[in-house]
């Protein structure tokens, strides 16, 4: 697995919280990117000593990386909300959130401007199965919740349970008669403390085998916990972050 130079050809506002970064990767096969709904990649960006483009990573023990930290530009990982092979783009929705280096990028990258694409990943996995979904995502974790809703099977069942910030963001998460969404606003996302836990203790469960995705801090993950026990068919993929890192990791400025 390795990396690529990316090019921005262009930026969209999506609404207030929500930006679009569309990304030609030239060299977009060296990614290796994963089929899965919540795949994400490492976006590395130009700084004030390479003001037009990062550096080539180096390679060690066959792993693609910034190895020196006192040199290394600064970076975010992102999901892949969807990708074309054929004119090798990427879109990637970035969550602006403050001034940090993530949010600044979006907000300013201009047209053939330059990063590093590395670390394709991915996390969701049901199985061949599973006979419903539950989705949890905080407003980083959307992007990732919005395309596996697109991609979902209109044969398959799934609940959402999202926590934004504002109602308008809803709007983001496509529409699906197989999907049943349920919302908190104004919750979480650093606007304060976070239900995601409660909400889906609370949730009533269909029968049959589940799949549970949770994308969210790491304090929050007791919600898979707390789902668990109530369903001995319950699979689980959980992408966490501990709050300091959570906006350095999943798309948040």
């Amino acid at each position: 697995m390795g990396y690529a130079f990316a090019s921005v050809v262009e930026t969209v506002q999506l609404n207030k919280r929500l930006r679009r970064i569309v990304l030609e990767v030239p060299e977009l096969d060296r990614l290796q990117l994963p089929k899965a709904g919540d795949a994400a990649v490492g976006i590395y960006f130009p700084d004030a000593n390479r003001p037009k483009c990062p550096p080539p990573m180096d390679c060690r023990d066959g792993v693609w990386g910034y190895y020196d930290a006192t040199t290394a530009p600064p970076g975010r990982t992102y999901s892949i909300r969807n990708h074309d092979p054929i004119s090798n783009r990427i879109n990637v929705d970035v969550v602006l959130h403050g001034h940090g280096v993530g949010s600044t990028w979006a907000q300013t990258a201009a047209v053939a401007s330059e990063v590093v694409v590395a670390h394709a990943r991915s996390w969701y996995r049901p199985g061949p199965s599973t006979d419903w979904q539950l989705l949890v995502a905080d407003l980083p974790g959307l992007p990732a919740a919005a395309r596996i809703v697109e991609e979902l099977a209109p044969a398959n069942q799934a609940i959402a349970i999202v926590e934004v910030a504002e109602e308008a963001d809803l709007e983001y998460l496509p529409h699906r008669t197989n999907v049943t969404v349920i919302a908190t606003v104004g919750t979480g996302n650093g606007d304060g403390e976070s239900v995601l836990a409660q909400l889906v203790a609370a949730q009533p469960l269909p029968c049959g085998r589940g799949y549970c995705w949770f994308a969210g801090e790491a304090g929050q993950s007791r919600a898979r916990a707390k789902v668990s026990p109530r369903s001995t068919s319950l699979g689980c993929s959980a992408i966490r972050y501990p709050r300091l890192l959570a906006a350095r990791l999943r798309g948040v400025g």
